[in-house]
């Protein structure tokens, strides 16, 4: 598979191609169990913006332990209390001891920084 600049090159090289001839000459192709051909669009596309200097966030983002996907929804407890897990205070550098004023909307909660701004009031 073509990355960085060979990849910008093939890419211009191969001019007025098609989507799947591009990623096909590229070598973003797999098999799939019954011996087919898999075209792997995304990690094209990825290696493509990759290559012009686009990022789309920061590796590991989004993940929790173990590489599972964070869902960013959370369930209230029998007890009562809404829980926050290590996995997202972890990405947002959250240590113990920091505090957080609790302020209540129609149908939300938000958590603001003791002394942080509150950007959307």
């Amino acid at each position: 598979m073509l990355t960085g600049a060979e990849l910008l090159a093939k890419v211009k090289e191969l001019g007025d191609a098609s989507k799947s001839e591009l990623v096909r000459e590229c070598g973003y192709v797999s098999s799939k169990k019954d011996g087919s051909e898999r075209l792997n669009f995304t990690a094209f596309y990825e290696a493509l913006l990759e290559a012009k200097g686009v990022t789309l966030g920061e590796s590991g983002m989004g993940k929790g332990p173990g590489g599972r996907k964070l869902s960013f929804v959370a369930t209230v407890q029998g007890n009562g209390n809404l829980l926050v897990g290590k996995a997202y205070t972890a990405q947002l550098g959250l240590e113990p001891g920091d505090e957080f004023e609790i302020k209540l909307g129609k149908k939300q909660i938000r958590l603001v920084p003791v002394g942080g701004a509150d950007e959307e009031e």
